[in-house]
């Protein structure tokens, strides 16, 4: 298998985090973030893009899958950010789970 550059997940997650520290009234993660609903709009979200990702498959559209699974990675960083998640602690439970 080819080896692919993944550094884009933590590219995304730090300015995920960075727009956590440092809001900004015309950013899409600072709208989440700072929803008043709090973390229940986020999690509408991730709810939303998965089901949005299961219909995707279903149709057997890649590019479509492609395209609804990157909705569903980018918020479910947003969520991890929201809840003080790493990518490391997400990683080091992946690896656990492979033992």
């Amino acid at each position: 298998m080819p080896e692919t550059d993944l550094s884009i997940f933590n590219e995304l997650y730090d300015i995920i985090t960075e727009r956590k520290e440092n809001p900004s009234e015309d950013s899409y993660v600072c709208s989440l973030l700072n929803h008043r609903k709090g973390i229940n709009k986020i999690l509408e979200k991730v709810g939303e893009e998965s089901i949005e990702t299961i219909l995707a498959v279903k149709s057997e559209d890649k590019e479509e899958i492609i395209y609804e699974s990157s909705d569903l990675l980018f918020h479910l960083m947003v969520m991890f950010v929201a809840k003080g998640i790493t990518l490391d602690e997400i990683a080091t439970e992946l690896k656990k789970r492979r033992k």
